[in-house]
């Protein structure tokens, strides 16, 4: 009687395991379908993210439905994806991030915001795993420029590191991202590919199966 418990508590352990594990992919499932979301809705904006600077992107940080909030002094919170582009202009798998921190300015409310990173290079991402980076600080940060042609208020210089597109959902007067930090979510990553790993094994890794991660490559892909 005691050897048939001790099976069926062990048993019951296992499924619970197994449980809690599908649950915590299925959640990073539904991050990467956000983040599609996210990156379609941008496509359907008349002014949205030009395709001169798309062209020279080299990354991507993707948070949907960041939690903005604050009475001057603000409060962020966030969690997304990153990608970097490959040497033949694919997007590489996507690595789990969040994004916290606060900000001091004309601000007041509170706001749902769905937040697109964009970075010339891929360096301040492929190293991010080796500690985090604060927005204004290490990296520079500006409002990216909007339009979808070349006529249309692309004459940028590109100076900064990062540009900031931002769709608000909510009450909030104001939005800063200078202060706020970026880590990878290493726990996701864990959850989502099976094995603990880095953000810079994750970019070099061969293209995913999974048909959630290639249709948010497919949705990029086709920001022109």
């Amino acid at each position: 009687m005691k050897i048939t418990n001790v099976k069926g508590v062990l048993l019951l352990c296992a499924g619970l395991f197994l449980g809690a594990s599908a649950y915590a992919q299925d959640k990073e499932q539904k991050k990467i379908e956000s983040a599609t979301t996210v990156l379609s809705d941008f496509a359907k904006m008349k002014e949205s993210i030009p395709s001169e600077l798309l062209a020279v992107t080299q990354g991507i940080i993707i948070i949907p439905k960041m939690i903005n909030a604050g009475l001057v002094v603000g409060a962020k919170r966030g969690k997304g994806i990153a990608m970097v582009k490959n040497a033949d202009g694919t997007w590489s798998n996507p690595a789990f991030v969040t994004m916290t921190g606060g900000s001091v300015g004309a601000q007041i409310g509170v706001q749902s915001v769905d937040l697109v990173l964009i970075f010339r290079h891929s360096k301040s991402l492929t190293e991010i795993n080796k500690s985090s980076f604060t927005l204004g600080g290490d990296v520079s940060v500006a409002a990216g420029p909007v339009g979808r042609s070349s006529t249309a208020n692309t004459d940028y210089k590109l100076e900064a590191e990062v540009y900031s597109y931002s769709r608000s959902k909510g009450l909030f007067a104001g939005i800063s991202l200078n202060g706020a930090s970026l880590d990878i979510d290493a726990a996701a990553n864990k959850n989502f590919y099976g094995k603990a790993t880095t953000s810079a094994a994750i970019f070099k890794s061969p293209a995913s199966t999974s048909a959630d991660v290639k249709t948010l490559k497919t949705t990029l892909s086709a920001m022109k």
